[in-house]
């Protein structure tokens, strides 16, 4: 486990100021904020809305991370487009995106592993590549980058809602 220093540059709802610090999304910082991952001004909050100060010192215990033994699989999938930066995928109904308790083969990242040599490190071994996902129950368009420099310029942009 690491641990964080985190400083709010402006007043904000703890959860942001963690997803920011940490780079991660809101919705798993509130699950660190719940688990007691979080302390600020020496307290222990709990709920992913307080509100911060400005120039509030707080530290956040970064969980381990367990990684999955992830295997190809040869999963027919269609690539739709793909050059040294990205590739786009058309992800069926039913399909999960990323290996998970209860989904550990059949996902797209096990397809993905066996139709795409060179995929981002960025996501880990459950997601490399993985830049945004579709629930199960939804098909449509996956973007995926092949390079860690894209993956990160493609999660700015889908969390800026910048991208075009």
């Amino acid at each position: 486990m690491s641990r964080i220093t985190l400083t709010a540059p402006t007043d904000s709802r703890l959860d942001v100021l963690v997803a920011e610090g940490c780079d991660i999304t809101r919705s798993q910082a509130a699950k660190w904020i719940a688990s007691g991952a979080c302390i600020i001004n020496g307290k222990t909050p709990t709920k992913a809305g307080e509100m911060v100060r400005a120039g509030i010192v707080g530290e956040v215990a970064v969980p381990d991370v367990t990684e999955l033994s992830v295997e190809k699989e040869d999963i027919p999938i269609k690539i739709l487009y793909q050059d040294e930066d990205i590739a786009v995928v058309d992800k069926p109904y039913g399909m999960v995106v990323h290996p998970a308790i209860g989904h550990e083969s059949g996902t797209l990242v096990n397809a993905l592993l066996f139709a795409i040599s060179d995929l981002s490190g960025v996501g880990g071994v459950r997601r490399p590549g993985i830049v945004h996902r579709l629930d199960k129950d939804t098909s449509g368009l996956m973007l995926i980058a092949k390079n860690d420099f894209a993956h990160v310029r493609l999660s700015e942009q889908f969390r800026d809602r910048s991208m075009d």
